[in-house]
């Protein structure tokens, strides 16, 4: 059983036990649930703006701990003023030490589009997501079939929230893609045994109809690497790590655009 087998095993008790804690009904009378989700092409499009999705992420499985003195307020807010086109908030507890607060708390504090970064297996997730503030969710090839891809971003577009579809390899590509999805991004991270290589965003840029906006996520440590990733037509880079582990990743991020 690798890593990613394990998370979603994990997931299906968590999801079941969520249902339990906390209704449909609820989730519909939540805080941000009745909000107008922001376009995420728009946003990413936005010449005035950078096209980095910048990550909140304490940790990794692969990494342990990255960083867990800073506030999702703090690097969030400094993420957006330094020219993010989104953010990316981990709600995932036990493998990424992230929670439903950490959404909230972004949300409250930044008018960009926010993406739920978690393993999405089942309707009622979208729901927490819309309730907790999200304006994108995260589709994982790896872990879905294609007829869970179809029906997950279709119940998603009812909710009115942007979908970004996971792939790692040309097989998922070609299985998952459907009309119902806005972004494709190829993870350069395989999930398998965790290395990286922005190789993988090169190879599959050529595969991904035009319709949809092209996502570069991890490996991205250089700003020479946006601007090769931009030639190959990409419009969005995922980015967390990189700026995670430095004490300050806002200034980390202002830095780094300094050099695009």
């Amino acid at each position: 059983m690798n890593i990613l087998d394990k998370i979603v095993a994990h997931k299906k008790i968590e999801v079941a036990a969520a249902k339990q804690n906390v209704s449909y009904k609820s989730l519909e009378t939540a805080e941000f649930f009745k909000r107008d989700v922001l376009s995420f092409k728009d946003f990413l499009l936005d010449a005035n703006r950078t096209g980095i999705i910048a990550e909140f992420k304490r940790k990794s499985p692969s990494k342990g701990i990255i960083n867990d003195k800073v506030t999702v307020e703090d690097v969030t807010t400094g993420y957006a003023s330094a020219g993010a086109s989104a953010l990316s908030v981990l709600t995932d507890t036990d493998f990424f030490m992230g929670k439903q607060e950490d959404l909230v708390r972004a949300r409250r504090a930044n008018q960009i589009p926010i993406l739920r970064k978690d393993f999405m297996i089942d309707e009622y997730q979208l729901m927490e997501a819309k309730a907790w503030g999200a304006d994108v969710i995260l589709l994982i090839a790896a872990i879905l079939t294609p007829a869970q891809i179809q029906q997950l971003a279709s119940f998603a577009k009812s909710l009115g929230l942007n979908v970004l579809l996971e792939v790692h390899n040309l097989e998922e590509l070609e299985r998952s893609i459907n009309p119902n999805l806005d972004a494709i991004g190829v993870n350069n991270r395989n999930l398998a045994d965790f290395t990286v290589s922005v190789d993988t965003s090169y190879q599959l840029a050529e595969h991904i109809p035009a319709e949809f906006l092209k996502i570069s996520e991890s490996a991205i440590s250089n700003p020479e690497t946006i601007k090769q990733l931009k030639k190959a037509g990409f419009n969005g880079f995922l980015i967390g790590e990189n700026f995670m582990k430095q004490a300050d990743p806002g200034m980390a991020m202002k830095e780094f655009v300094k050099e695009l």
